[in-house]
């Protein structure tokens, strides 16, 4: 794991699932031909190496009778595996009243299908295993719940028209990922801009951001790198960001006009 938080909810998932075993007499091999999994993905589980998932550990309570306890684990289980970065920036998400991003390369991933984020994780250099490729889908899937729950932030972005016409992951893939934008397009709390690549005033040349406005009235900035991810909080840093980011909006294209564009990209796609 990425981060001692993540380990040690996987160590103390994997003794209980080690105890309950023992107490019920079975051997590793015998529990994984019991539910279904091979002798050493039991033994990877109960070491704590690898993150059970939630059929597992449903699978695993019934035949220990565990009454529920190993089930209950699942929501731990999912949130440890997550990257921590993945984890800190959803806590922020789920804190915003109003969240606003400019994404520049990719399509922002809050709006990626699954499919697309599946493909931009396996382009990833050095590549990661199927497991971690698996990991990350799973977390920027998770945090799309931004969406759904209430009150509904207020969520805004800016895209890149470069983003619209990379074939990530092939054409059937943009296709499905371009109407995926349309469709979020039409909830009531947000709004989807396209930055023309033939602008020639642009205040986001220095690379994507977002901009998060929490429940408690403070602001924060966020940035992402090649290998980091930064919270920003000095307020005359985020009050540059916020400047920059009113500018971006300015400059794209109205929520109507990128509305019309993504469907011609879309068009000129089929």
């Amino acid at each position: 794991m990425e981060d001692e938080e993540s380990a040690a909810v996987l160590k103390a998932v994997g003794r209980q699932i080690k105890a309950w075993r023992e107490a019920g007499g079975m051997r590793q091999c015998e529990l994984g031909s019991a539910i279904g999994y091979g002798e050493e993905m039991v033994s990877s589980v109960e070491r704590g190496r690898r993150a059970p998932k939630p059929e597992f550990l449903d699978t695993a309570d019934e035949v220990l009778g565990a009454g529920g306890k190993l089930a209950a684990m699942k929501e731990d289980v999912e949130k440890a595996r997550y990257p921590k970065k993945v984890r800190d920036l959803k806590k922020l998400e789920d804190e915003a009243v109003e969240l606003g991003a400019y994404a520049s390369l990719q399509i922002h991933g809050l709006l990626q299908t699954p499919e697309y984020a599946q493909a931009v994780y396996e382009l990833r250099r050095p590549a990661y295993t199927d497991e971690e490729i698996d990991r990350h889908v799973a977390a920027r899937m998770a945090r799309k719940a931004v969406f759904e729950r209430a009150p509904r932030p207020s969520i805004t972005f800016v895209q890149e028209e470069v983003a619209l016409r990379r074939p990530v992951g092939g054409r059937m893939v943009l296709r499905r990922q371009l109407e995926h934008l349309l469709e979020m397009d039409e909830l009531r709390h947000v709004e989807i801009q396209v930055m023309p690549t033939d602008r020639v005033e642009h205040a986001g040349l220095s690379g994507a951001f977002r901009v998060l406005k929490l429940r408690d009235g403070k602001t924060l900035g966020y940035t992402a790198s090649q290998l980091h991810g930064r919270v920003i909080s000095d307020p005359r840093e985020v009050q540059i960001l916020e400047m920059r980011y009113g500018m971006i909006r300015a400059q794209a294209l109205s929520p109507r006009e990128s509305r019309a564009f993504i469907e011609k990209v879309l068009g000129e796609e089929t």
